[in-house]
Parts: structure tokens; C-alpha cells; sequence
């Protein structure tokens, strides 16, 4: 026995060592996994607050219905568990699920059929290894018909979907190629900041360009724009890290949420790399200091001679002088208005959507919403006031837009449109039929 141990010893001792390096390899990969699930913000559609991480649930709103977002832990009863490598990839960069049927661009593969092979195995091994399963089935997503028809799809994706991996361009620096990897795949930056057509498709020619998201306005973040607002690459990269810049910009709504998630917690040098990308050059840092010896307002101190002042401004005054004061040029490090690059949107959405829902960062300061305090008409009339008087912008807003921002933007056509047109095909055939029935008889 004991010769028998000598014998076996040494080899155990050397499979051990031997399966150590695998063992640090595969957590490494995990661990970049990990980071690369954080750079696509996965967590914000696949994470419902008070529920495990990535069991689903999380209802996302859609102009086409509710779309419920699916559990994506390893369990092999609920979640991607029972996934090949090769099926998650097709998922990510296709649309296509393991059993065949098609996922809805709401989950943006689009961009991330530009995630690199490399990638795509880290994250595979941090979702199969590094996530808790979780066998609990969140609610199915039932839209309306056409669109509960999921191999429609499929001719949606032929039409639109161009998963190559993303290719660096030898004629840029590496931190710039960083950037355009990120920027245009993982941190799919394009899915909210570029419009859509009424297909639901991103308007390619018109890349960057802001677009409306039903409630918030994605703004213009294209290179151009953000030179002609003194953005600099270091106030780019500041303010993916905390929601604030030198501009003046404050973030609220999905951006203020992807902030908090996602960018906030990559790497300087990864937030560096997107400002690079999105600002190839230096911009001029010529922002205006605000004055910081402003008096607050601690109350209603509105004179009975001015009882007659417009709606709006009596609507500010009451409710937001006191931390942004009466000019809007905000007091003691509280958020001033004057000059926020908000004020200069082609809507009024964003300003009333921070009315009705506040500003809620995970750290720094927040803001309350009035949603329950002020009605439609209200809300209306002080954002159009802070746009007009304090923003000296021409762009208002009406009672009944803050009632659908309320709602949650206005109903999508394409529900109609899809069904006269799926009618109009089915009459077409029956007369085809019919005609074809009278040319035989003739």
C-alpha cells in the first residue's frame, strides 16, 4: 500500500499544479466577463429592482407593446443554462435564441454583433460560471398581433441587421479604436441617441443624431454638436462617470440610469477612449462660471402687487428657486439652469420629464419630481417658462404632451400600419384568387 501511494502521490501533485493556471485563467475570464456584462449594462434591462441579478422581469416599453425582459442566469429550467457557446453568440450578435425563434431588437443586438470573439468567450464564461441561476421564469412578453409573430423578424434582421465584428481602423490610435468598439458595440450608445425609422430601424445616415425615446430626448452627441456646446474629451469622460460636466449638462432619465450602471463603473481610461471616439478633437472649455454669492429662496416671498405673473413663473418660484434660484443660476453647488445644455434641445421634453420624475443618482445630488403635485397644464407651464425666460429658447411644450410624457409618450402607428397592411395583403391574395378562379372558367 504504502509503495502504492509513492507511485501515486507525485502524480496528483503534478495534475494539481497543472490545473492550477487553467483555474486563474478561467476565473481571469470571468472576471473580464464580468466587466464586459457591466460596459454593456445587461443589469438595467435584466435586473428587476428587489429581484436576483439577471433573473428578468423588467418591463421595457415599447412602441409596439411591453416587452418583458427574459431571465439570462445559467439555470437550465429558466435561464440560458443549457446555452452552447455558439448559441449565445448567435443570440448576441443575431436575434436568435437557442430554440430557434427570434428575439426583438429591444435587446440590442445590433450593436453587440459587433462584440469580438474574444469578448463574446468571456462573457459566456461569466454568465455560465460567474452568475447565480436562478429557476424562477419571469413574465412572458405577449405583444399584439402581427408582432407576437416572431419569425417576422427575420425579415426585419435581413433588412437592417449587420453583425460583422467590429474591425479597427489601422489608420487610428488604439485608444480611438477602444472608443469606436465600445461606443458603436457593447455600450450600444446608438440604440437611443440615433432616430429611428418607422420600422423601428436606426436611421444609419442620421447616426448619433439624437432621437426622441417616447418620454426623454436622447440628445446630438455627434462630434460637431458637442464642439459647438465646449465639450472637451475630459469633460466627456467626467461626465459618463458621474452625470455632471463643466457644461452645465446634468443626466436623468436612461442616461442618468446607464451613468449609474454602466459607465460609471468601467475604467477611467475606457471612459477616456469613449470620449476620444465620440470628440476626435479638442473642443474650447469657454463655459461661464455661475456666480456662487446668490441669496436663496426659502419661501413663496412673491409680492401681492405681482399676484398677476404668469403661471409659470409662479410655478418656478414656488417650487424651484430655492436650489436653483430665481435666475436659474443655481447657489452653493446646486445645479444652476442658466446655460444648461438641456435648455437647448429641439424639445422640452427632457426638462419636463425632470419635472414629473426628478433626477435620482445613485450619488450627488437629486431631485424631486412634482408628478403628484402639479398637473398637466402646470408642469407645461413652468417648463415652458425655464426654457423661455431662463433658457431663452423659442421651443415649448403643451398640456396635452406633458399628459402623454405622463403616460409614457405617444401610442406608436405601427401597431395600425402593420395590420391594414397584413389586411391589405389577405384582400389582395382573395381577389388574386378569385381572378385566377374566373380565368380558369373562361
Amino acid at each position: 500500500m504504502a509503495n502504492l501511494l509513492k507511485t501515486l502521490l507525485p502524480a496528483s501533485i503534478l495534475l494539481l499544479t497543472l490545473g492550477q493556471p487553467q483555474a486563474a485563467e478561467q476565473s481571469d475570464l470571468i472576471k473580464r466577463g464580468e466587466y464586459l456584462a457591466i460596459a454593456g449594462d445587461c443589469g438595467a434591462c435584466h435586473t428587476e429592482e428587489g429581484k436576483a441579478p439577471f433573473s428578468g422581469g423588467h418591463a421595457i416599453s415599447s412602441p409596439i407593446g411591453t416587452i418583458f425582459s427574459t431571465n439570462i442566469t445559467p439555470s437550465d429550467v429558466a435561464g440560458i443554462g443549457h446555452y452552447s457557446e455558439a448559441q449565445f453568440a448567435e443570440a448576441l450578435r443575431k436575434g436568435k435564441r437557442a430554440d430557434g425563434s427570434q428575439l426583438y431588437p429591444a435587446m440590442p443586438y445590433t450593436a453587440y454583433g459587433k462584440i469580438n470573439d474574444e469578448d463574446m468567450a468571456a462573457l459566456y464564461a461569466y454568465f455560465m460560471h460567474g452568475v447565480k441561476p436562478v429557476d424562477t421564469q419571469p413574465e412572458k412578453t405577449a405583444l399584439p398581433f402581427p408582432f407576437n409573430l416572431r419569425f417576422s423578424m427575420m425579415a426585419w434582421n435581413w433588412l437592417y441587421l449587420d453583425n460583422k465584428p467590429f474591425t479597427p481602423d489601422s489608420a487610428k490610435t488604439a485608444q480611438w479604436n477602444r472608443g469606436a468598439y465600445l461606443v458603436e458595440g457593447l455600450t450600444h450608445c446608438s440604440t437611443c441617441h440615433t432616430p429611428r425609422s418607422f420600422l423601428m430601424a436606426e436611421q444609419q445616415q442620421k447616426n448619433l443624431q439624437g432621437a426622441s425615446l417616447g418620454t426623454w430626448f436622447a440628445p446630438d452627441i455627434t462630434a460637431s454638436t458637442l464642439k459647438d456646446q465646449h465639450w472637451t474629451r475630459q469633460m466627456l469622460a467626467d461626465y459618463l462617470a458621474t452625470g455632471h460636466s463643466a457644461t452645465g449638462a446634468t443626466a436623468g432619465g436612461p442616461m442618468l440610469e446607464a451613468i449609474d450602471k454602466s459607465f460609471s463603473r468601467l475604467s477611467p481610461a475606457d471612459r477616456l477612449a469613449m470620449a476620444t471616439y465620440l470628440l476626435p478633437e479638442e473642443g474650447k472649455d469657454n463655459v461661464p462660471a455661475a456666480s456662487a454669492d446668490l441669496t436663496p429662496v426659502t419661501g413663496d416671498d412673491l409680492p401681492e402687487t405681482l399676484s398677476t405673473q404668469p403661471e409659470g413663473e409662479r410655478i418656478y418660484r414656488n417650487n424651484c428657486a430655492a436650489c436653483h434660484n430665481l435666475q436659474g443660476e443655481g447657489l452653493r453647488g446646486l445645479p444652476a439652469l442658466k446655460n444648461h445644455p438641456v435648455l437647448k434641445k429641439p424639445t422640452a421634453d427632457n426638462v419636463a420629464m425632470a419635472v414629473l420624475q426628478g433626477v435620482w443618482p445613485e450619488k450627488a445630488q437629486s431631485m424631486p419630481g412634482f408628478a403628484a403635485e402639479l398637473n398637466d397644464e402646470q408642469i407645461a407651464s413652468v417648463t415652458r417658462y425655464v426654457m423661455k425666460d431662463i433658457g431663452n429658447s423659442n421651443v415649448s411644450i403643451t398640456a396635452e404632451r406633458v399628459k402623454a410624457l405622463r403616460q409614457g409618450g405617444e401610442p406608436s402607428p405601427l401597431l395600425m400600419l402593420a395590420r391594414v397592411g397584413m389586411a391589405g395583403g389577405v384582400i389582395l391574395a382573395i381577389l388574386a384568387l378569385i381572378y385566377w378562379g374566373w380565368r380558369r372558367r373562361g
